[in-house]
């Protein structure tokens, strides 16, 4: 039976081809996947008087946000918006989530304005693993449209190469005044900021504005046989109550050592220094566990790192 035009447009397609705009100019790059963006209502119900009868009505529309998982594929802008997340600078986007079939072909566009930065994660770190990794980032939105795709043709990104480069065992860590040329773990870091919904007058959707972003600890792991320095710091600090402020960064490299991108941290001290658990039946490097906190972050993508500017 052939085929209808009307058959041909609504055929269903894979979801494996789709790419992020943004208003800094056409798509920004590479990730891995993107979910959220769905639009929901609150039911509001009314009773007059002793009437059983109820009267509901839909409120205010209500976004979901968007998360996405991301490598180091994408484009300088979008790493620039990060940046801004961490210096606390207000930074709205607007943009688009377009996916297409088989052939690339646009089929579907979800285009969202007043967007922030509400939350970005970077990946545990392990010295023993060789597994790639991936950067999530939480994206609060103040207003979304779905529409029919184009059908145009997406344009073929570069950047796959590099994507494939971050791994979770290529990093290297810096402390100012301590050895860490053995940290072998570093956990997961995560940094959150609350986003303000402003409500105005008759506007159903709410403005959407930035607050304070929350520091996380930062915690590594190094072999006990270099931990004398930081047991030291860590009694003269939480015992003995002496002040002492320093920083570091946390460099993320490609397979060549090369700099892929770098969180810098700025006034921290150590807080707590943590052995291993005594086990007769274990082999391993007997290690600790050092936490850090922290009042500043920082991040930077590319050679460059805000490390090299202190």
């Amino acid at each position: 039976m052939p085929e209808t035009l009307a058959n041909k447009d609504n055929r269903t397609y894979a979801a494996a081809h789709f790419a992020l705009e943004l208003d800094t100019g056409g798509n920004v790059g590479l990730f891995r996947s993107i979910e959220g963006g769905g639009v929901k209502a609150d039911v509001m119900t009314y009773q007059t008087g002793g009437a059983h009868t109820q009267f509901r009505q839909l409120g205010k529309p209500k976004f979901d946000d968007l998360k996405l998982q991301v490598g180091m594929a994408m484009s300088l802008p979008f790493y620039t918006w990060i940046s801004r997340f961490f210096t606390g600078t207000p930074d709205t986007r607007s943009g688009a989530i377009v996916a297409a079939d088989f052939y690339y072909n646009e089929r579907a566009r979800r285009t969202f304005k007043g967007a922030v930065i509400k939350e970005v994660g970077f990946p545990k770190l392990d010295a023993s693993d060789k597994s790639a990794v991936y950067m999530s980032v939480g994206i609060a939105v103040e207003d979304m449209q779905f529409a029919v795709g184009s059908g145009a043709k997406l344009s073929q990104l570069t950047g796959m190469p590099e994507q494939k480069l971050w791994t979770a065992c290529n990093f290297r860590v810096s402390l100012s005044g301590f050895d860490t040329s053995r940290v072998n773990k570093v956990d997961a870091i995560t940094c959150k900021q609350n986003v303000i919904e402003h409500h105005v007058g008759g506007s159903r959707q709410p403005f959407k504005m930035m607050s304070y972003v929350e520091r996380p600890m930062i915690s590594f792991y190094l072999p006990e046989a270099d931990a004398k320095a930081y047991y030291a710091r860590a009694t003269d600090g939480a015992i003995a109550g002496k002040p002492a402020i320093t920083h570091g960064a946390i460099e993320y490299l490609d397979a060549k050592g090369n700099r892929l991108a770098e969180v810098a941290f700025m006034n921290a001290d150590i807080h707590s220094v943590t052995p291993d658990r005594h086990d007769a039946t274990t082999e391993e490097i007997r290690q600790v566990k050092v936490d850090l906190y922290c009042e500043q972050f920082g991040f930077s993508y590319g050679e460059i790192g805000l490390g090299d500017l202190q």
